[in-house]
């Protein structure tokens, strides 16, 4: 990357710039010789007090001292991805929220106050998906105050990694003391060559129902047991399958839940009983999931996987999923 104009190198950044992407050039080490040059890309945050602060598509905020930073410069949003469907991050942030509704709401300006018993993060946390019609203190304010009625700690989903993302609000927060815990991987893939990843005899054994049953219920480990708030959350959707592969007990080899929401098919909930593991049964369910969709005239697929979750991930990555975005949930402590 060029940071040079002939042959020197230039800070073309300043503190106007806070909220574009940028690259950041810093030097590090001491003395004679020991000093050497770290690159940091991402959206350049605050520029307060001496220190410059970078957030990367990770959702890791670097700190540079202002004094250390030797070229910096705007660049341009990441390049469009060449595999899978185009999507920006507003549609896709809808298309999320959707298939996660809680079993209470609220309106905050634009974002939404979710609450369901505590089951998932997803369903118990702040959704800004826009403005929240206040200042940013007197919305958290309310937000810790809505939260504590209801018993439950406060928290906000925050995005970064794509053009429109939120990384100043994750900054503002982290300023204010809220606390990132979990960073997950919105990933997006085509949806077309997902219905024939797995043999059709495979996918022939999935069973496909719009709610979700006694059976189902217990291959999910999500909840000891199943309040109206989880099925609530559960069942309420645009449009939504749950699949079942019986096992020799009771307890289904493997399920998955499926919610197509105009061109986009969500999966989540692929769980596999571990007596029937490395026997393709995920790759069944997101198969017959997919057969499904098409049928209801989606072409795109999404899913959220934990970053910390190897296993998951290297299975979405031989089924052609690419990470769209990544989101953090901050608590207040």
């Amino acid at each position: 990357m060029e940071f040079s104009a002939g042959g020197r190198l230039e800070v073309r950044v300043t503190p106007t710039d806070v909220g574009k992407r940028v690259s950041v050039r810093q030097l590090t080490g001491a003395g004679p010789g020991a000093g050497q040059f770290t690159d940091t890309v991402g959206v350049l945050t605050s520029w307060d007090d001496g220190v410059v602060l970078v957030t990367r598509r990770t959702g890791e905020r670097v700190s540079i001292p202002e004094s250390a930073v030797v070229a910096a410069k705007v660049v341009p949003a990441a390049p469009a991805r060449r595999r899978g469907p185009a999507a920006s991050f507003d549609e896709l942030a809808h298309v999320c929220a959707r298939a996660w509704q809680p079993a209470e709401t609220e309106s905050l300006g634009d974002w939404r106050l979710g609450a369901s018993g505590g089951f998932t993060r997803r369903a118990n946390s702040v959704v800004p998906l826009g403005d929240p019609g206040l200042p940013l203190d007197e919305a958290l304010e309310r937000v810790r105050a809505w939260y504590g009625a209801r018993g439950l700690p406060p928290y906000i989903q925050v995005s970064s990694g794509a053009e429109g993302a939120q990384e100043l609000l994750g900054a503002e927060l982290a300023r204010r003391g809220w606390v990132a815990e979990v960073s997950v991987e919105v990933r997006i893939g085509a949806l077309a060559p997902l219905a024939e990843a797995a043999p059709d005899a495979d996918a022939e054994q999935v069973a496909l129902r719009p709610v979700c049953d006694e059976s189902w219920l217990r291959g999910y480990h999500r909840f000891s047991a199943p309040g109206p708030e989880v099925l609530h959350v559960l069942n309420t959707a645009p449009s939504v399958r749950f699949a079942t592969v019986p096992g020799a007990t009771e307890t289904p080899a493997a399920i998955g839940r499926c919610v197509v929401d105009g061109r986009w098919a969500g999966f989540m909930a692929v769980e596999v009983d571990p007596a029937h593991r490395r026997q393709g049964l995920a790759t069944a369910v997101m198969t017959a999931l997919a057969r499904d969709a098409l049928a209801q005239g989606a072409s795109a697929a999404w899913l959220q996987v934990e970053t910390e979750n190897e296993a998951a991930r290297a299975m979405y990555d031989r089924l052609g999923f690419v990470t769209h975005h990544r989101y953090q949930h901050f608590r207040f402590s």
